[in-house]
């Protein structure tokens, strides 16, 4: 193999031990636990937002947001639950450039896995200990899930994973929502026969066992827009997408339809600011039709502290250094025009 093995990482039940959740951490895991899968299961109609950096880049502007996004969603609790989004892997199309804080807790500094490991279990349990939140991050890595198991609320499979097997059956043994984007090109019935591989239970391998799973039946799907084939960003977030959507759900006989609905990425043209538009025309279309209302559950939104991005290096405290986001003052005043309308 064309490859160097430099260490054998710990396993994540030692790093759990190292880093353990109390039980009034896991108390409160649990009650957000239960109001989430009520959004998914059509029990309550309270809307999620799922929001926060492109990737987490550092710990310090990372809880400060967190704890800016506190305040905001105790004024807003009885209409919006929000998730914040810690992602700490980041894919990278073409393998180049920032791969994310589990890579490089520090960016401007070599990869360390094992740094990164331990950075991602405390920045994701400062979240919960200091701001009673569980997070969302994406599953890149199937294997590496269990590291963080215990902590996460919500775990998005990308575009460019939504086809892999082991990202299929290995959300077909969480406990928690699976959103599935569309993939990069597009076709919906990639993302359905998705969410219907992690609804359903499996015999499979998983980090050297194996291991069956029950089925995920809060798998769902993201709507994040796609490229056509000369390469444009095309979205679907409209009204005649979602009802595609739906009619693509009852074809599927799936349980707890439901979609999130990514303001950024291809939806926007990773214009970031068309992100305040998309999450308004979203939360119209809800009030305009009750078949979209009851489909939509919720947006995922790309924000930060400062508006737009940075080059890794950069010196802007909470600016992105990767895809551009939303600043903090456009994500508040967002964030309360939605409460308003919903």
């Amino acid at each position: 193999m064309n490859m160097t093995f430099f260490r054998k990482l710990p396993i994540p039940q030692d790093v759990k031990a190292e880093l353990p959740v109390n039980d009034e951490m896991a108390a409160v895991k649990a009650e957000r636990d239960e109001e989430i899968r009520r959004i998914f299961t059509g029990e309550s109609d309270r809307f999620l937002l799922i929001i926060g950096p492109c990737s987490a880049d550092h710990r310090e502007p990372v809880l400060e947001y967190i704890s800016r996004l506190r305040g905001v969603a105790d004024r807003v609790k009885d209409k919006i639950l929000i998730i914040p989004r810690i992602y700490t892997n980041k894919p990278r199309t073409t393998g180049d450039g920032y791969k994310g804080m589990l890579h490089q807790p520090d960016p401007g500094e070599k990869p360390d896995l094992y740094k990164g490991l331990v950075a991602i279990r405390e920045l994701h349990r400062s979240a919960l200990a200091d701001y009673g939140f569980t997070c969302a991050d994406e599953m890149l890595y199937p294997e590496n899930h269990r590291y963080l198991s215990d902590l996460l609320a919500y775990v998005a499979v990308g575009a460019r994973s939504v086809e892999n097997q082991q990202h299929r059956l290995t959300a077909s043994g969480l406990n928690i929502p699976v959103g599935m984007k569309n993939p990069t090109g597009g076709d919906i019935g990639v993302m359905i026969n998705a969410i219907h591989a992690a609804q359903s239970g499996h015999t499979f391998i998983y980090r050297g066992w194996e291991v069956q799973s029950k089925g995920n039946p809060y798998t769902h799907a993201i709507l994040r827009g796609y490229l056509d084939f000369a390469g444009k960003s095309v979205s679907n977030y409209h009204y005649e997408d979602v009802l595609r959507l739906s009619d693509a759900y009852a074809a599927a006989n799936l349980v707890n339809p439901a979609v999130i609905i990514d303001t950024n990425h291809n939806n926007s043209g990773k214009r970031y600011l068309e992100q305040i538009r998309i999450a308004n025309e979203v939360v119209e279309n809800r009030r305009l039709n009750p078949d979209i209302k009851r489909l939509v559950k919720g947006l995922m939104i790309e924000s930060y502290l400062v508006d737009g991005r940075q080059d890794v290096g950069g010196q802007v405290f909470g600016q992105s250094i990767t895809d551009p986001c939303l600043g903090w003052e456009k994500t508040e005043q967002l964030i309360l025009e939605i409460a308003d309308k919903l």
